[in-house]
C-alpha cells in the first residue's frame, strides 16, 4: 500500500513557544512564526532528538496522511486537526491500519484512541488565552516591585517580581507561564529567544482586580535571563510575550483534591493555585496538599506565607536535605510518609496531582506512588494514565 505517510506535527494548544525543540533540531526543520511552532515535513528526519526536551509533550503528536500539512498550514491552527479517517478498498480504515508498517500503524491507532500520554486540562478549568502576545510582538509589562525570597548563604537567590501590564490585555491563569525577553542580541546577532517562567500569582492579579502578575525567579550564575530579571528595579520596563500553557490548570471544581508536589520556584503555580482556592473557596478546608522540597527553610521560596496558611486549609510537608546533623529527606520521602492519607486519595475521582520542579525529583516522586499504590493493592501506572486521560495528573519539570 503506498501514498500514506506520517507527518511530525506541534499541538499549538500545548505548545509554550520556549522554542526548545528549533534550538535543538540540527537539520533547521522546526521554525516559528507571530503564531505557531511548526515542523516542515519536507526536512524532517525522525531522529527524535526534539522529544525529550520539550516540556509539555506538545512535540509528541503525528498524523497519518496521503497530502502533508503546509507550513503555511500549520501556521494558521489554533488547535491540532483530528485524525482524518482514511479509507482504502473495501476494508476502509481497518485494512488501512493492517496494511501500514508496524510503526506507521501505531501512530494513527494512538490518533484514534486518543491517550498516548498527551496532558488534558481538568475538565473544570477555565478556558486558557494562549499566545496573545507573540515573540515579534511583545507586551510591555513595567517592574511594579521585587523582592528576594530567599535568606543569603541559600542555594542561590530567588526573586519575587510584580509585573505591572497597565492598559494592555494579558488574561492569565493559574499554572499558565509568560516569556520574557531579555535585551541585546545572541551569538548570531538576532534578538534573544523568550525565557519562561511560570506565573506565581491568581488570574486576578497579585492584588485583587489588578491587571498585575508575579513571578518567582531563581538567579543563576550563567543564566543571561535569571540574571537580567534578578537585576531588574521598579520602574524598570521588560518585553513579555504570551500566556503559554493550557493543560497546567487549576480546576474549579470545589470537590477537587489536590496534591501539588515540587522544589524550588515550582512552587509557584501552587501558591497561584492556593491564592485563587483562598478568595474564591475561603471556608474550603481539607482539598489541598503540599509536598516542597528544597535545601532548608532558608532557601524555600514563600517559606514565611506559607506559614502563615492555616493547616486546615492547606496541609503542608517540607522536605529538606541540607539540614545540619539531620538526615536528609526530599519530597518523596514525605510522599511515603503520608501514604496512608494518599493511597485513598488515588482512588478517588476528584484527586488531582501537579508536579512541578527539578528533573531529578521526576523518578523519585513516580516510584514513591508506585509503593504507595502497591502497598494499598493498586497498580500505579494503570492509575496514572487514568488519571492523565481525565486530565487529573500534570508534570512540568526542568
Amino acid at each position: 500500500m503506498t501514498g500514506f505517510l506520517k507527518q511530525h506535527l506541534i499541538d499549538p494548544e500545548l505548545c509554550i513557544r520556549c522554542y526548545t525543540c528549533e534550538e535543538i533540531c540540527a537539520i533547521n526543520a522546526i521554525s516559528h512564526d507571530d503564531n505557531n511552532v511548526v515542523v516542515d515535513m519536507s526536512k524532517c528526519q525522525y531522529c527524535m532528538d526534539c522529544i525529550a526536551p520539550c516540556p509539555t509533550g506538545s512535540i509528541d503528536n503525528w498524523r497519518i496522511v496521503t497530502k502533508p500539512y503546509s507550513i503555511e498550514e500549520q501556521y494558521e491552527w489554533l488547535e491540532l486537526p483530528e485524525q482524518e479517517e482514511q479509507e482504502e478498498g473495501s476494508g476502509g480504515k481497518g485494512e488501512l491500519i493492517e496494511a501500514l508498517d508496524e510503526d506507521v500503524a501505531a501512530l494513527l491507532a494512538q490518533a484514534h484512541l486518543g491517550a498516548g500520554g498527551k496532558a488534558m486540562a481538568p475538565l473544570s478549568a477555565s478556558k486558557p488565552t494562549v499566545n496573545l502576545h507573540s515573540f515579534d510582538k511583545p507586551v510591555e509589562a513595567l517592574v511594579q516591585g521585587t523582592y528576594r525570597l530567599t535568606q543569603e548563604g541559600g542555594d542561590g537567590e530567588v526573586h519575587h517580581i510584580i509585573l505591572d501590564l497597565g492598559a494592555d490585555a494579558f488574561p492569565v491563569l493559574e499554572g499558565q507561564s509568560i516569556g520574557i525577553i531579555a535585551p541585546g542580541t545572541a551569538k548570531n546577532g538576532k534578538p534573544h529567544l523568550p525565557r519562561l517562567y511560570s506565573i506565581s500569582s491568581p488570574r486576578d492579579g497579585e492584588r485583587p482586580n489588578t491587571n498585575n502578575l508575579s513571578l518567582a525567579i531563581k538567579r543563576h550564575e550563567h543564566g543571561l535571563c535569571s540574571n537580567y530579571m534578578c537585576g531588574l528595579q521598579r520602574g524598570d520596563k521588560v518585553n513579555v510575550t504570551g500566556p503559554f500553557g493550557a493543560s497546567f490548570l487549576l480546576p474549579e471544581d470545589p470537590r477537587a483534591k489536590l496534591i501539588m508536589i515540587c522544589t524550588g520556584t515550582g512552587s509557584a503555580p501552587f501558591r497561584g493555585f492556593t491564592m485563587r482556592r483562598q478568595r474564591t473557596m475561603p471556608d474550603l478546608m481539607g482539598g489541598l496538599k503540599l509536598f516542597f522540597g528544597a535545601q532548608s527553610p532558608e532557601t524555600l521560596p514563600y517559606f514565611q506565607p506559607l506559614k502563615k496558611i492555616p493547616d486546615a486549609f492547606l496541609e503542608k510537608h517540607f522536605a529538606y536535605s541540607r539540614l545540619d546533623n539531620e538526615p536528609k529527606e526530599y519530597v518523596q520521602d514525605k510522599l511515603r510518609a503520608a501514604a496512608s492519607q494518599l493511597a485513598p486519595m488515588l482512588k478517588d475521582p476528584d484527586t488531582y496531582i501537579y508536579i512541578c520542579g527539578l528533573k531529578a525529583m521526576e523518578e523519585g516522586v513516580e516510584h514513591a506512588f508506585e509503593d504507595i499504590a502497591q502497598n494499598a493493592g493498586m497498580n500505579w501506572k494503570d492509575i496514572r494514565d487514568q488519571m492523565r486521560e481525565a486530565g487529573r495528573y500534570h508534570v512540568e519539570t526542568y
